[in-house]
């Protein structure tokens, strides 16, 4: 059989085209034009492609066919010289305040993939470079660098946390554990023993005292063992001389502080995961805050005149009865310019006091007194009962978003910001245009084992 070198179509009659007869060279870039309803879309997507489509879904098994579904023959005449057919459709992007480049191309698919297999941790604390090792790697680690001096083998088990730990102390004497080393100082484990409940402790248990040697290899490499069980993953060799203490553990740690990092997975890194994104934006990069100069547009104005925009002029309501008593009490007047009044009395207007103040039930002369608390006004945009507009409408209007100050607008949580790969977190890749992140790229591979 001779290759095809044309497409022809006769006669198609697919919505608005009348009757076309069109022939089309193969293996060339052909461009259909014209205007705005002639049927370019008609010709090119609903008959050409329509009819390779079908009829390559015609060549396969009738079993397979069944989850296809039939496909309607375009209303043509005949086309001849046609082959199997894909189409690189029009279409949009649904707007989502979460995508990027990124994550719409997903190239940030295959970043993630690779920081969580590739990346090296550091740790927020010291910078250090993270490490990780086997119950052997430590063994012959503390024998190499505590050889003759005598040690505490330690398993932490309590972390900065608050609590008396009565019932812990009582579970560790029954399995056999005597001493703990509490807030830096070895102490004996005795009966009903609690420590202060509203501090925060750092507990470790004594598994063993012994100086690390060749000799003694079996028995630190069981003592290894116990405090890997007890302090699930991690252990701390304590210098006694010295009170120098060092971590080694099984996950990502960092050897001086002793913290420690979850094993990085694609998801840590994602913005769109709760693993991975910033639990202050909540993986948006910014915050909505208020807006005082939305709140009090002109300060010139008194409280009276309607300088604060959320609640009018003066009129005999709840707010403006609590503004008088806070007007009384700290001695200035509801007919004051805003900006002459005291930025500590401003702070109490704005986000309110849990101070009380003698509020009037209203302007009436026999009106009787009550002490109550003023929440702000900042916190009265949430009550929002005499407004026209719904809640969110009428607090859209006085806030303002702002880069997220936790992650500082990556999106992604500390821990994952400090996991480098050629010296760059995955946040500065991501910040990078298209160009720049392929040349860094085109580098890289020098840098690596």
């Amino acid at each position: 059989m001779t290759e095809e070198k044309e497409i022809t179509v006769t006669g198609a009659r697919v919505h608005n085209l009348k009757n076309i007869d069109v022939t089309i060279p193969r293996n060339a870039l052909s461009v259909i034009t014209g205007l705005s309803g002639s049927g370019k879309s008609s010709l090119a997507f609903d008959t050409i492609y329509a009819e390779g489509q079908r009829r390559y879904l015609e060549t396969l098994a009738a079993y397979a066919r069944q989850f296809m579904g039939n496909m309607e023959r375009p209303d043509v005449d005949k086309i001849t010289g046609l082959s199997p057919v894909i189409a690189i459709e029009q279409k949009t992007t649904n707007k989502n305040p979460r995508s990027t480049v990124g994550t719409i191309t997903e190239v940030y698919d295959f970043l993630r993939l690779l920081y969580a297999r590739a990346a090296i941790a550091y740790s927020k604390e010291t910078g250090e470079e993270m490490v990780r090792y086997t119950d052997e790697q430590i063994v012959h680690l503390v024998i190499s660098q505590f050889t003759g001096q005598k040690c505490a083998v330690l398993a932490p088990i309590v972390k900065g946390r608050k609590g008396h730990y009565k019932e812990l102390f009582e579970q560790l004497r029954k399995r056999g554990f005597l001493y703990a080393r509490i807030d830096g100082e070895i102490t004996e484990i005795k009966t009903q023993h609690k420590v202060d409940r509203y501090k925060t402790h750092f507990i470790e248990i004594i598994i063993d005292k012994l100086i690390p040697s060749e000799a003694d290899e079996k028995r630190l490499r069981d003592s290894v063992k116990t405090a890997m069980h007890q302090g699930r993953g991690m252990i701390a060799i304590l210098n006694i001389n010295d009170n120098h203490l060092r971590y080694y553990s099984r996950q990502l740690m960092c050897p001086t502080t002793g913290h420690s990092y979850a094993e990085p997975a694609p998801h840590s890194f994602s913005f769109n995961s709760p693993q991975g994104a910033c639990p202050h934006c909540n993986g948006l990069g910014t915050v909505a805050e208020i807006d005082v100069k939305k709140i009090i547009p002109n300060p010139k104005l008194s409280i009276n005149k309607g300088a604060i925009e959320t609640i009018g002029k003066m009129r005999d309501t709840l707010v403006f009865r609590q503004l008088e008593a806070i007007a009384k009490k700290y001695d200035f007047s509801l007919n004051d310019a805003m900006e002459d009044i005291p930025k500590e009395i401003m702070n109490i207007i704005l986000y309110g006091s849990d101070e009380l103040f003698r509020v009037q039930t209203s302007a009436q002369a026999s009106a009787s007194n009550y002490m109550m608390s003023f929440p702000g006004i900042v916190g009265l945009l949430e009550n929002n009962e005499e407004e026209k507009e719904s809640p969110k409408e009428h607090i859209e209007r006085f806030i303002q978003y702002v880069i997220c100050p936790v992650c500082r607008g990556t999106r992604l949580k500390e821990e994952a910001l400090y996991l480098k790969f050629g010296g760059k977190n995955i946040a500065e890749l991501a910040a990078m245009d298209i160009e720049s992140l392929r040349q860094w790229f085109s580098v890289i591979e020098k840098q690596l084992s």
